[in-house]
């Protein structure tokens, strides 16, 4: 079930990259680039998310990270 799943993600960013590619200007190389990954991260990620449902997100790092930082900077 989960590799239908799957599949279905990258269906949708190949449809996504077919239709935003095209209007990308040959020139804009860097642009390319971003989009690039920035869509294999994007694709990653949901794959991640369907195998690894309870994974933490983007909140939880930032307050393990600034937590401790938080209770440094607390008056005394």
């Amino acid at each position: 079930m989960k590799l239908g799943y799957v599949f279905v993600i990258l269906v949708i960013a190949v449809l996504i990259t077919l239709y935003e590619w095209p209007k990308i200007d040959k020139n804009l190389r860097k642009e390319k680039q971003f989009f690039i990954v920035f869509t294999v991260g994007g694709v990653l990620l949901a794959i991640l998310l369907i195998y690894f449902p309870t994974m933490p997100g983007p909140s939880q790092l930032v307050e393990i990270v600034f937590k401790p930082l938080g209770k440094l900077m607390e008056p005394k």
